[in-house]
């Protein structure tokens, strides 16, 4: 069964409406605090254009509405539908409804494929999924209405970015809270592959892979900046704005990930786990390992081992 929020929880779709009204002084474009969203506000309808999508972009209506064609296919977006829209794409847009009275507010959110990237990672852990992206041929678009879940993490980033330290800590959060209520829908297969397609091009997603190729060897900030031809202090800037945690805090969650692999899935000891992620000491790791995830290495891999036999034993036994 879905989950339905209380309905003390309910947001009103007219808080929402608010917040971007409140965002969007200015007639057309509006500018935000927060790199890659951009508020539209439009009081009469607009005459179709064409344009082109430069990043993968979650796109918003709050309120009039709006025409869209891609392919010779029209999508018409009302109030509290969203879009997902690929690098590339080619699209024309026509804004149906506005008014003094009542204006068209909406938004287009560029999403960091490495932030959508992190997120898919989290949903399907190594350990106990596999996760495959080989998908029946979709639609080249979908028109999703929001959920409440969705509606309060789009409310939830959008007021963080009031203020400085909001934006700095919790926007990040909320915006993977986004990503991860969009990957619960029809939209999943089209947000998950157009982020591995753009990965390749993108700098924080060329940083990851790049982490990834030899855990055991150390990484500063000052190489991972030089593989992806950045200045050290604008990588370490953009990496925290996009993953919310800082190069060497997100080095050591795919080091302590990787050691949880090695313990369940390949039966390493917990002394060679640590050696293959690159600890040269073991009561550094294990320290670390139990501050991750709440237990000592040896524990951990003991519960989960116990854990899958017992599946098994239970699937086997029917």
């Amino acid at each position: 069964m879905a989950y339905e929020p209380p309905l003390d929880e309910l947001v009103p779709a007219g808080e929402l409406v608010a917040t971007l009204a409140g965002r969007t002084p200015l007639e057309g474009v509006n500018r935000s605090e927060w790199r890659g969203l951009t508020c539209y506000r439009f009081t009469r309808p607009q005459t179709p254009h064409w344009d082109e999508v430069r990043s993968l972009s979650l796109c918003v209506v709050v309120q009039g509405r709006k025409r869209v064609r891609i392919g010779g296919t029209d999508y018409f977006y009302d109030p509290f539908n969203y879009f997902v829209m690929t690098r590339g794409m080619r699209f024309q847009a026509e804004i149906l409804e506005a008014s003094v009275a009542k204006p068209f507010l909406s938004f287009v959110l560029q999403v960091e494929p490495a932030v959508v990237n992190r997120v898919v990672n989290d949903i399907h852990e190594r350990a106990t999924v596999v996760y495959s992206r080989k998908m029946p041929a979709q639609p080249s678009a979908y028109v999703t209405p929001f959920d409440q879940n969705l509606t309060g993490a789009v409310l939830r980033f959008l007021r963080a970015l009031d203020t400085e330290a909001d934006r700095r800590i919790l926007a990040p959060i909320y915006l993977q809270e986004m990503v991860y209520r969009v990957l619960q829908t029809e939209q999943c297969s089209r947000l998950a592959d157009a982020a591995e397609q753009e990965s390749d091009t993108n700098p924080i997603s060329a940083a990851i892979a790049y982490m990834r190729e030899d855990l055991s060897r150390p990484l500063t900030v000052a190489e991972l900046a030089e593989v992806v031809a950045m200045s050290q202090s604008a990588f370490a800037h953009l990496f925290k704005s996009v993953t919310g945690v800082s190069p060497y805090q997100f080095v050591k969650r795919l080091r302590l990930d990787q050691a949880r692999v090695l313990l369940v899935e390949e039966r390493r000891s917990v002394t060679e786990a640590a050696a293959t992620v690159g600890y040269s000491s073991l009561s550094h790791f294990i320290n670390e390992f139990k501050r991750h995830f709440g237990v000592t290495p040896g524990v951990y891999a003991e519960s989960v081992r116990d854990t899958l036999l017992f599946s098994v034993a239970e699937v086997t036994s029917r």
